[in-house]
């Protein structure tokens, strides 16, 4: 198992994402609390910890704590929206600390299509300024016979890029070939700004295609992917690639510190809603379902099917994808 603690470092951000499930708070964490949730992870033998927020890179703190978990011996990665390490100092000063792993949030390649998901005008240039950054120390560290710097992209699947999922990764892996992996997460419109904004909310049926052409794309071009909140009965073929199907088969568990009220929270059950159909599936024992339905997803979108699950358990019990 590869556990991996969540640890908000602020809850403000300097974007106003439509679909935001974390909605900001005067909390920000300070060093002594920070390093005493690392402790804790390190005493419950996890692998790393994933810096969030709000925007965790406005946290003043971000090198100190890379700097302690990496003694601590733990992998250290960030969620970012890329503003901050669009300044080739800072990036610079984080990957010095250690902080070599990094998220970057980007909803889509179409600039006029991030700007308006973010509220900010400019976002989509500042994310690309952060992946040239980023891919330049990536280089410089290989050169020098380091282990360089690892860049994933984070899509928030919603109403305004499901139809272009397979142009994003495309778009992406032409521009940055070193890119090497993709994280889709299903939109939870219960929550947040997207319970207020309504018109970010999909229907499942709307991504279908362009989900499965961007993983395609991805398979093909010998890239990885994970898959959050998405049914396998709309990606079995890739069902090795969801997020809570991996966890469910290898018993894992996730700690997540929320600076509100939820205070930790530790999550050892990836099991969601269902429809009656779903007893029908020979996937559903491994199957996450739908991760909070709220007022929008419906569960007459899914349907069984009928693919052996032993598979599926192998490939990732081997570590595949």
């Amino acid at each position: 198992m590869a556990n991996i603690g969540y640890m908000q470092l602020v809850r403000h951000c300097n974007q106003y994402c439509r679909f935001c499930s974390n909605p900001e708070t005067p909390y920000v964490l300070d060093l002594e609390a920070a390093q005493r949730e690392i402790d804790d992870f390190v005493a419950r033998s996890y692998f790393g910890i994933i810096l969030t927020g709000g925007e965790p890179s406005l946290s003043p703190l971000v090198p100190e704590i890379t700097r302690y978990a990496v003694e601590r011996g733990l992998h250290v990665r960030m969620i970012t929206n890329g503003s901050k390490i669009a300044d080739e100092a800072t990036a610079r000063r984080f990957v010095e600390a250690g902080l070599r792993h990094y998220h970057v949030s980007i909803h889509s390649c179409r600039a006029e299509v991030e700007d308006f998901l973010t509220g900010v005008k400019g976002s989509f240039a500042l994310a690309m300024r952060a992946l040239e950054n980023l891919g330049a120390l990536d280089a410089e560290d290989r050169a020098a016979g380091g282990p360089g710097v690892t860049v994933n992209i984070n899509t928030v699947i919603n109403a305004f890029n499901c139809d272009h999922l397979d142009e994003n990764v495309r778009y992406f892996v032409g521009r940055f070939p070193f890119l090497r992996h993709f994280v889709w997460n299903n939109l939870d419109p219960s929550m947040g700004r997207a319970e207020t904004n309504r018109d970010t909310a999909h229907r499942l049926r709307d991504f279908e295609v362009s989900l499965d052409g961007a993983m395609r794309f991805l398979a093909k071009e010998k890239r990885t992917f994970r898959v959050e909140r998405v049914p396998l009965c709309f990606m079995a073929e890739f069902a090795h690639c969801s997020t809570e199907t991996r966890k469910i088969i290898k018993g894992e568990e996730r700690i997540v510190h929320f600076l509100d009220d939820k205070g930790t929270v530790r999550q050892t059950d990836f099991r969601h809603p269902k429809a009656k159909a779903c007893q029908q599936c020979t996937l559903n024992d491994i199957c996450g379902g739908l991760f909070e339905l709220g007022d929008w997803y419906d569960l007459d979108e899914l349907a069984p099917v009928f693919v052996p699950k032993e598979p599926i358990i192998r490939r990732v019990l081997a570590g595949e994808g």
